[in-house]
């Protein structure tokens, strides 16, 4: 679990049409998410529907703090106005490396930026792909691991079965909610989460609020 958006956005959330489906059906067969599930009866996740922002605001995030990446975030908005690529292939460097942000992540922008302009990245065409084929094109592009192409899929696809196995903040909640916090490996978080499917992306969800009550949001 990384960085997350509390204040300023630049497009609409919207609520996926399954999350009540799929909160019965975790909360059916699995307890432990079901205690989670209720303690959280009106969080749901909220997607903006834009690959573009939601990669954007990932890698603002990339190894740096929530409250940090806050704040980063807050002025890269300001510098911007629109995420969009235009406006940030627009913004002249200097402007962008004092928002707080690294060269490296300002030409990581850059580049995702000419890869939306110019098509070589489509997300119009994504919605008849599946997810791993979605993931292979977008770790194409420079700056984009799987993590942030998963986080793609959770927040700006609004995929029901992503299970982002890389991410710190799913990797620690498992072993507290399910291991009384032995560190637990991947694969053994591969297995568990067999029971969670198709809604992954749910149960990982919930996960990361037992950690932190206040939703991600990318």
């Amino acid at each position: 679990m990384r960085a997350r958006v509390r204040k300023r956005t630049s497009s609409v959330f919207r609520i996926p049409e399954f999350w009540s489906r799929a909160r019965r059906s975790l909360s059916q067969r699995d307890p432990v998410l079901a205690g989670i599930i209720r303690a959280h009866p009106a969080a749901a996740l909220r997607g903006r529907g834009d690959p573009f922002q939601t990669l954007a605001r990932s890698i603002v995030g990339q190894q740096i703090s929530v409250k940090a990446a806050d704040s980063v975030w807050r002025r890269f908005l300001d510098a911007v106005v629109k995420v969009r690529p235009a406006a940030v292939l627009g913004t002249e460097v200097p402007t962008l490396r004092n928002c707080g942000l690294s060269q490296r992540k300002v030409e990581y922008l850059m580049e995702i930026a000419r890869q939306f302009a110019n098509g070589a990245v489509n997300p119009g065409e994504w919605d008849t792909l599946d997810d791993e084929t979605v993931i292979e094109q977008l770790v194409r592009v420079r700056g984009v691991g799987r993590w942030t192409a998963e986080m793609v899929l959770i927040f700006g696809l609004l995929r029901p079965n992503v299970l982002p196995l890389d991410d710190l903040g799913l990797q620690r909640a498992v072993s507290l909610q399910y291991f009384a916090g032995r560190r637990v490996s991947m694969r053994t978080i591969e297995k568990l989460a067999r029971n969670w499917q198709p809604w992954r992306s749910v149960a990982t969800w919930y996960l990361w609020r037992s950690l932190d009550p206040v939703p991600v949001e990318y």
